[in-house]
């Protein structure tokens, strides 16, 4: 994957007047959630099938979900006693300032402790994290092994003590849970693409920090410092946790009881869902989208990428009484990774390993030529337990559309490092081709890409990426001599790629081991299950579901991650019951728990549904 959202790309980041992307599905999430209708989007029995769902959300029942401060506000009086933990990007002064509000109006005394009054001090901190960051201009770090502790004055924070004389004492902050270790907890979760818009916007800071900085220094230490951190923090204080709130919006919040939380989060690892898909525009971004995914802002330049399931990055979000409340994907494998993942569970825990994203370059441009790091490099150089193995599905493309994939017969690796490294010192273009082989874009083929492989996307591709989940090791060689959306070089990763570059995938093997051959596995009287086989080192595989009514799936004790890739809509069954209906180039997954689910097409015409599933023997 290449990603100007990403920390591989430093054009989103390095711009240091960036400011919020006006089409943010930020802008479209609060827009939507302040009117919807308690309609559930996953309703069988809908007429209209045919638009792309930007905002997907499962119903939870009547008053689960409740609305506002002051409800909040009658929960802390009957406590006494609470803390206030969260996320990253958490406006915790502003809800500080709305729950005193309701406080004032009761009359009640209260105490506030703020959590960042007892962290370490900031250069202190920088020291801490300093190991993890690399140089200050590299791209990439290495993901952490510190706790949340680690950033804080133990000695000091153990003596804090609440006040008597105060009708309520309130701990409040990120660690405020550390703070005081006996009070209920609740918790403010925000989605990561959330974090993003308001980093760009300068309106937070890391943890430990005073000030926002640049948008690339910030986002390279969320990825490997932060997020690691709280990941690990949020997993230890689950078992406090009595209420979690939704914290995108400043002066609304949706909230509910952590027992209402995972009956949510056990239900939809029992039957079918879908995260919530998020946009972002990039360089070589193209117009697909935008012109077939209806309700993403036209006026927006391009849109590179959506982010379909790339489950560190997405949300899910619930539904009640017309209430919508989004919690990130960690919370459904925190407390549901058992059933959602099943046979896999034990060896990725509540890690979810495969991702789904869409590569848009359809009058855009084309991707870098690029690779990935081998596992062991990965492992070594950046802390990741798995590395980007990747494959691209053909989701559309238009005629004389490319994919560039493995090198020619006759590469020489000194005389294309030589042509690579002259081409980003002197500004001049490559004959790619002469190094690196291209193949035609064939609807629903699908090209794969093990790490260490070079590859890219051409322009007029429409790419459904389906990949193992690491999103943001991308080393790019050759870039040609494009610009990013500010008009600024994008970074050349040309040491990182030799290091990592599999030069004997070349010439007659590409079409052997890189190009998927279709393998038809069963057929019915109007129905075919067809295997496209991935690589060895791809530790997922992949069938397409080919079928005129219906088509029954077993599970397996294996979690699926589906997409729709021909026709309009396809409804879901599970025990008997439609359970949901997805439209064209929508992601649902289907938990291992499930079992057994059918597959059924509401129209006519013949439906191709992608599925993605975890092979039997991995080693990781």
């Amino acid at each position: 994957m290449n990603s100007e959202h990403t920390i591989g790309a430093l054009e989103e980041f390095k711009k240091d007047e960036m400011q919020i992307n006006k089409n943010t599905m930020g802008e479209e999430w609060r827009r939507t959630s302040q009117s919807l209708l308690p309609a559930q989007v996953l309703d069988a029995d809908r007429q209209k099938v045919d638009d792309y769902i930007l905002s997907p959300f499962q119903a939870l029942g009547d008053h689960k979900i409740l609305n506002g401060y002051t409800s909040l506000a009658e929960w802390i009086i009957s406590e006494k006693t609470v803390v206030i933990d969260g996320y990253i990007g958490v406006f915790f002064h502003d809800v500080q300032l709305q729950i005193q509000k309701e406080l004032n109006q009761k009359g009640l005394s209260v105490k506030w402790h703020q959590a960042t009054d007892y962290l370490k001090p900031e250069k202190e901190v920088d020291e801490l994290v300093k190991p993890f960051l690399g140089g200050e201009d590299e791209v990439w770090g290495t993901k952490c092994n510190l706790n949340l502790q680690d950033f804080f004055k133990s000695s000091e924070f153990l003596k804090l003590n609440m006040d008597p004389e105060k009708d309520i004492n309130i701990v409040i902050g990120i660690g405020a849970g550390l703070l005081n270790r006996e009070a209920p907890v609740i918790y403010l979760d925000i989605p990561k693409n959330e974090i993003q818009y308001r980093m760009r916007a300068r309106s937070i800071a890391n943890l430990g920090k005073s000030a926002s900085e640049r948008s690339f220094s910030m986002y390279k230490r969320f990825y490997f410092v932060d997020w690691e951190v709280l990941n690990r923090y949020r997993a230890e204080l689950l078992a406090r946790i009595s209420i979690v709130a939704d914290g995108q919006r400043l002066h609304e919040l949706n909230w509910l009881f952590k027992a209402d939380l995972l009956k949510g989060l056990n239900q939809l690892s029992h039957t079918v869902l879908r995260a919530r898909p998020w946009f972002e525009s990039g360089s070589w971004g193209g117009q697909w989208m935008k012109s077939k995914l209806k309700g993403l802002n036209v006026n927006e330049v391009n849109y590179a990428w959506s982010f379909e399931l790339i489950s560190p990055e997405n949300g899910l979000v619930f539904e009640s009484d017309g209430n919508l409340l989004e919690v990130s994907f960690d919370f459904l494998m925190l407390c549901e990774s058992g059933a959602v993942l099943g046979k896999h569970a034990e060896t990725f825990g509540a890690y979810f390993p495969i991702r789904f994203d869409f590569l848009d370059t359809f009058n855009g441009g084309n991707l870098s030529i690029q690779c990935h790091p081998s596992k062991n490099y990965i492992r070594a150089n950046f802390g990741e337990t798995i590395t980007q193995d990747e494959t691209y599905y053909i989701l559309d493309a238009a005629p004389g559309a490319k994919v560039y994939l493995g090198f020619q017969d006759d590469i020489n690796p000194a005389e294309f490092r030589l042509a690579l490294e002259n081409s980003q010192l002197k500004n001049e273009e490559i004959a790619i081709e002469k190094y690196v082989r291209s193949f035609p874009s064939v609807k629903h083929e699908l090209f794969l890409i093990p790490n260490g492989t070079v590859h890219s996307s051409g322009r007029n591709n429409m790419v459904l990426e389906i990949s193992a989940t690491p999103y943001i090791f991308t080393f790019k060689m050759y870039d040609w001599l494009s610009l990013d959306l500010h008009g600024n070089p994008r970074p050349i990763n040309i040491a990182h790629a030799f290091n990592n570059l599999r030069f004997e995938r070349k010439g007659k093997l590409v079409e052997q081991e890189l190009i998927s051959i279709p393998v038809s596995l069963e057929k019915g009287a109007d129905w075919e299950l067809i295997h496209l086989p991935t690589h060895e080192d791809h530790f997922y595989d992949v069938h397409r579901l080919e079928f005129d009514t219906e088509m029954a799936v077993a599970t397996e004790d294996s979690c699926h991650v589906l997409m729709l890739v021909e026709g309009t809509a396809v409804a879901v069954e599970i025990n008997g019951e439609r359970v949901g209906i997805f439209h064209y180039a929508e992601t649902f997954v289907i938990p291992a728990a499930t079992q057994n689910y059918k597959l059924l097409n509401p129209g006519k015409e013949k439906l191709k549904v992608i599925k993605a599933f975890l092979k039997n023997e991995i080693q990781l």
